[in-house]
């Protein structure tokens, strides 16, 4: 079966805040540390009234391209405690957006989200962000940083990914649970319980748990019956929601192999699986 490597799934997020009123506060320095008058960088810090307040004009800031002042006030944020403002941060070391790339600080930001997250404690406006941040700690878990403190810790990526994939239901978690199962890797190799994983991703349209699935599927393996019709359809889809992206010629390369084998009546069993999907979506 191709498998392709494991690859570090970040979402989306967004926060609706309330408006608030900015006053003086403390001076924080790039590193979120408190700094003295007589030590300041030279130029002039922003001053902000709390974390939400440095958040939002982070985000500001971003938005109409300092990106200076936009990091200064992510760093306040972040090191007050605000989910966002951390990930973001991540986000921007681990693409290398804006800012040097950097793993092992990107890591340390998601980290961050993971350690402070209480469930009990919650807010429905970041529930998008500490799904992200288990996925991205259990994928860099997985394989570890090089040079790095961050050493490949299987177990940890299986419970990170566990967790986003049960209490969040975070489809990039689920596919990457999958893939654990699929290849042995903490786990046993299990693919009936690969293919549970991979059929909650799929249902979100997740294309390469659906492409994964339809592979399975179609062409049955220990633990999973063939069943080329059903394999084919979610083939199909796989193909349809992967779009043009280099990256993604694996998908297609799957799909046309199973087309190019499959029978006039597994194509007709696919086509009707598809008509009952898109119905149901």
């Amino acid at each position: 079966m191709q498998i392709v490597q494991p690859r570090l799934a970040l979402i989306g997020a967004a926060a609706l805040l309330a408006a608030t009123m900015l006053a003086p506060g403390p001076t924080i320095a790039f590193d979120g540390t408190p700094q003295s008058a007589e030590n300041a960088d030279k130029t002039p810090l922003q001053i902000f009234k709390n974390p939400e307040a440095a958040l939002r004009a982070g985000l500001e800031d971003f938005r109409s391209g300092d990106s200076r002042s936009g990091l200064q006030a992510l760093k306040y944020a972040a090191a007050g405690g605000e989910s966002l403002a951390r990930w973001k941060l991540a986000k921007m070391y681990a693409d290398g957006d804006g800012v040097p790339q950097d793993d092992e600080k990107a890591y340390d930001y998601f980290e961050q989200i993971v350690d402070n997250y209480d469930e009990d404690n919650s807010s429905a406006r970041e529930e998008a962000v500490v799904s992200s941040a288990f996925v991205a700690v259990g994928a860099y878990s997985l394989t570890g940083i090089a040079n790095s403190k961050v050493a490949a810790d299987p177990m940890r990526a299986l419970e990170m990914f566990q967790y986003a994939a049960t209490n969040f239901g975070n489809a990039d978690a689920q596919y990457d649970l999958a893939r654990m199962y699929l290849d042995g890797v903490g786990v046993n190799k299990d693919a009936g319980q690969a293919a549970r994983w991979l059929h909650l991703a799929a249902e979100k349209n997740h294309a390469e748990a659906q492409a994964l699935l339809g592979q399975l599927l179609f062409t049955g393996r220990e633990g999973v019956a063939r069943q080329r019709g059903l394999g084919l359809m979610w083939l199909s889809l796989a193909q349809q929601s992967s779009g043009q992206d280099k990256k993604n010629q694996w998908i297609a390369d799957l799909y046309q192999k199973a087309n190019a084998a499959a029978s006039d009546t597994d194509k007709q069993i696919a086509a009707l699986y598809l008509s009952d999907f898109k119905k149901r979506h």
